[in-house]
């Protein structure tokens, strides 16, 4: 305490001053180089249930998507995020949808478009039980006994947003979490799930849940290699090319 005064300090918690600080940063309403502009990010894991206790998911945390999620409405645009369940808040400035399956994202998803850029970071479980038990599970035959599942194919909501012949985004951008041969299978989805950019990275270390991430942009025009930063600044670069992809004349059309 200054000038003589005593008695308790008080200081709000760092969470809450880095939200104002971002709050302040954002875009005013209609200005901005993505201004005009619906973005729809998928962030986070989905959640297959086997019965209501337990549940087939993986370890993303959501950090990425959310960060892009922000990034882009710092830059004017109107961003929609379907997340699946984080233990994030949504950031300010985007209006968030909270799901729990491959088929809620991607019921969410199409409800959102038009848009103009659709971002897919979410780790969406590629198959869910044929079924859903209505009670708990229970060993039959002792703790040696197998256990058979049946699993189908969740939709491939990349694919299924990148092909649309209507109301298909300008710009799709995909992830691909790889744990070997990171470029080629990113080259290899680009391909296959027809989306224009992939970001590619390593996931075989802790970056599903860490704060900081190392990835490859892949193009159809080439690969660029990004440096280890923090997730914040993956989003912001990635919000920025995305950026320039919608202002220059000459990266128009950014399929190319």
């Amino acid at each position: 305490m200054a000038c003589g005064e005593f008695g308790p300090g008080r200081l709000p918690e760092p969470e809450r001053i880095a939200a104002t600080i971002r709050k302040l940063l954002l875009a005013p309403q209609g200005a901005g180089p993505l201004a005009g502009r619906r973005a729809v990010v998928t962030a986070g894991p989905t959640r297959e249930p086997l019965d209501p206790v337990r549940f087939i998911s993986n370890h993303s945390s959501g950090k990425q998507g959310y960060a892009i999620a922000e990034a882009l409405a710092r830059l004017g645009a109107d961003v929609r995020l379907v997340t699946g369940p984080t233990s994030l808040a949504i950031p300010d400035g985007v209006k968030g949808m909270k799901v729990e399956t491959a088929v809620e994202m991607h019921d969410a998803v199409k409800a959102q478009l038009p848009a103009d850029i659709f971002v897919s970071v979410a780790a969406v479980a590629d198959w869910r039980p044929a079924s859903r038990a209505q009670t708990k599970l229970k060993l039959k035959g002792g703790a040696d006994a197998g256990v058979a599942l049946q699993l189908v194919e969740n939709p491939d909501i990349l694919k299924r947003i990148a092909s649309k012949k209507k109301d298909r985004p300008r710009l799709v951008v995909g992830f691909a979490a790889e744990t070997n041969d990171v470029e080629a299978h990113a080259r290899a989805k680009l391909v296959r799930k027809g989306c224009d950019w992939i970001i590619a990275n390593d996931v075989s270390g802790d970056v599903m849940g860490g704060s900081d991430n190392e990835v490859l942009l892949v193009t159809r025009k080439g690969t660029e290699r990004w440096p280890r930063m923090a997730k914040a600044e993956v989003a912001m670069r990635l919000a920025e090319r995305i950026a320039e992809a919608f202002c220059d004349p000459e990266q128009a059309d950014a399929r190319k």
